[in-house]
């Protein structure tokens, strides 16, 4: 069964192989000590999973199990997934094939 993402009451399920990261947060300072305005941020490829689906279906209709898993810290594609705002919690909704490797 997915396992969900709950934030105040609201049940975040992926559904088959996506799921949902929570982004790390951009830096707001550059290494020199420079401040950055939002629109000179870049959104970081970092991540937290915070729910998985239940997995690829294959052509049998069997299911394999996602190999990444909740509290997993991943490196995603740089355009990879959809955004999702729920209530006031920002987070990305992909495939696993766009997750580059944990860390």
């Amino acid at each position: 069964m997915a396992k969900k993402a709950a934030k105040k009451g609201i049940k975040l399920v992926p559904l088959g192989d996506r799921v949902v990261l929570k982004r790390e947060e951009a830096e707001s300072t550059t290494s020199g000590g420079i401040v950055l305005p939002d629109s000179a941020q870049d959104k970081p490829q970092k991540g937290e999973v915070v729910a998985v689906g239940d997995g690829h279906v294959k052509n049998d209709g069997s299911k394999v199990a996602l190999t990444v898993k909740e509290g997993d810290k991943v490196i995603f594609s740089s355009y990879a997934g959809d955004e999702i705002k729920v209530g006031d919690s920002d987070f990305l909704l992909l495939r696993e094939s766009d997750i580059l490797a944990t860390y």
